[in-house]
């Protein structure tokens, strides 16, 4: 669908409804295209609870007492 820009400013949640759905939405300028609208992708990265999930070893043992202990005498406490 083209439309000129005063009716884009009219109707703009309808056309980005349009978009959204997946038809194509062109704004023109005196009858040339000028911008088409595009529904914005999902940024890459961890986006979902649970992504990393079975990935590490468990981590408890990092806080226990041996840890402690070689910690302290990694740096002369006890």
């Amino acid at each position: 669908m083209q439309v000129n820009m005063l009716e884009a400013k009219s109707q703009l949640s309808k056309l980005v409804k349009a978009a959204v759905a997946g038809e194509e939405v062109i704004i023109a300028s005196n009858g040339q295209p000028q911008v088409r609208l595009v529904p914005c992708a999902d940024a890459a990265g961890l986006r979902q609870w649970g992504v990393l999930a079975g990935q590490f070893e468990d981590t408890d043992q990092a806080f226990g007492e041996a840890v402690d202990a070689e910690v302290g005498k990694l740096f002369g406490v006890r």
